[in-house]
């Protein structure tokens, strides 16, 4: 059983790099917007949640590349990305803000993506093995000097940053704008420029539609619901001063598909008919509660919170969202639990709580989230007392990255330790889909032998027993 939950190590290693050109990429023929037009972007598009930039990155070993030079590799890129920001053109534009705060997409002449050309004298084999996100890669995302953290106004909105290791390999480091795309949509537009990096012509399948106002909000605005999601959190518990005071440190567990099926199994025990666990259900309520054990809250009577992204693209009927929408589709499904009740109660009532948020998420809770974001649209963060999930074991990253010189040995993040609030849920390299998960998160220092062991138990009810007696 040992076997079923592995920590994954990465190395702690110093990238020196050389940033040769910063080379902007416009589109290569005629867009559908002039220079002083704007584009209109939908309440789940500006969220505050979407305003930042999503970091990936993509590496390559050189037994893929037939041993390409710099030139070759980043004149492929650039000449792909140029043709496929023609029909994805609002990548080629900025944001700004407009009344209210709401957000725009502008255009004007010159702006376009960026691609940043940079080498390193180290071989990919310097830096360990490339299969869980490590922060020492963030040289290999560009930032710009003394750049604000959070900045999205007047910026690019897609930067690629192409590195060539000595060994003839590279990595791709990619910042999409969260505002543009969600994960789905990203991965679309991802597959769109390898297809046709791969090809030298462009191919797009399916057509990217734009469409934003497809979720405009109802005049007047209909919020039939309390939106837990956005509601001011109470600080008083102990979990953001453990969180912050103590510098968290990211930790990664490999998952079987053995363990994940036995969280299923347990938390699927219960004389609910109607209860259909599953595999995120079970793993999202074990990593909660396994956070707050090892984090020991206090006090137990306070109400915590575990968020996660649901796509609600097949919630959509009336009418459905038209193929290639590559936008925000995502609604914040939130689960609500006293740290007493997450402690000593079984895992099913855990994730019934992760199923009925997940499933909550309907059509009408869509629009309530669009209106309610016009009343009242929220200005911050909101972290304390909560948990959120990401995950990304659905998105096919791994083939939607094949630009002709194979699929990235790794896919994926590279730092959690700025939000230590967040869980990532990640594929494993190229396994299957529901195969082995690799599981990231951050924690105080203090907290990671306890939070090993409360996620490595397979034994839920001795565990509880033993939470109770203590």
């Amino acid at each position: 059983m040992d076997s079923w939950v592995e920590e994954l190590h990465f190395p702690r290693v110093n990238i020196p790099i050389t940033i040769a050109h910063l080379l902007p990429v416009l589109p290569a023929g005629p867009i559908s917007a002039a220079p002083g037009e704007s584009l209109y972007l939908s309440n789940l598009d500006d969220i505050i949640g979407a305003r930042v930039f999503t970091p990936t990155i993509y590496f390559y070993r050189s037994d893929f590349l037939g041993n390409p030079t710099r030139k070759s590799v980043t004149k492929t890129l650039f000449d792909a990305l140029s043709l496929v920001l023609v029909p994805y053109y609002p990548l080629s534009g900025r944001l700004r803000e407009t009344r209210n705060g709401k957000l725009e997409v502008f255009f004007g002449q010159g702006q376009g993506a960026l691609m940043v050309e940079a080498c390193s004298e180290m071989a990919l084999e310097n830096l360990g093995e490339l299969s869980v996100p490590n922060p020492a890669w963030s040289p290999l995302i560009f930032r710009f000097p003394n750049e604000e953290p959070y900045k999205i106004l007047d910026m690019p909105l897609l930067i690629a940053q192409v590195t060539l290791f000595s060994c003839g390999g590279f990595s791709l480091g990619l910042r999409l704008c969260h505002c543009i795309c969600d994960g789905l949509g990203a991965m679309q537009f991802l597959r769109a420029w390898a297809a046709t990096a791969k090809s030298g012509t462009l191919v797009t399948d399916p057509d990217p539609c734009w469409n934003r106002k497809f979720f405009q909000p109802r005049n007047p605005p209909v919020v039939k619901y309390p939106h837990m999601e956005f509601m001011k959190i109470d600080e008083r518990s102990s979990l953001t001063r453990s969180l912050w005071q103590e510098k968290p440190v990211q930790k990664c567990y490999r998952i079987s598909r053995e363990f994940q099926a036995h969280l299923k199994s347990v938390a699927a025990q219960t004389n609910d008919q109607n209860f259909s666990c599953t595999t995120f259900d079970a793993m999202a309520a074990h990593v909660w509660r396994s956070w707050v054990k090892a984090l020991d809250v206090k006090p137990v009577n306070y109400k915590l919170r575990l968020t996660f992204s649901v796509n609600a693209r097949n919630k959509l009927k009336n009418p459905p969202l038209k193929d290639g929408y590559y936008g925000n589709v995502v609604c914040l499904a939130c689960a609500v639990s006293t740290v007493h009740e997450l402690i000593t109660r079984p895992l099913t009532e855990t994730a019934h709580l992760v199923h009925n948020a997940r499933i909550g998420v309907s059509e009408e809770y869509l629009r309530s989230t669009v209106d309610h974001v016009e009343v009242d649209r929220p200005t911050r963060l909101e972290f304390g007392g909560k948990l959120t999930i990401t995950q990304w074991t659905r998105f096919s990253i791994y083939e939607s990255a094949d630009f002709g010189w194979g699929r990235p040995v790794y896919a994926g993040p590279i730092d959690l330790t700025p939000t230590p609030q967040v869980c990532v849920f990640l594929p494993e390299g190229e396994a299957d889909p529901g195969d082995r998960m690799v599981v990231c998160i951050c924690l105080p220092e203090s907290a990671t032998d306890k939070f090993k062991h409360f996620l490595s138990s397979a034994d839920q009810s001795r565990d509880d027993d033993v939470d109770r007696n203590n």
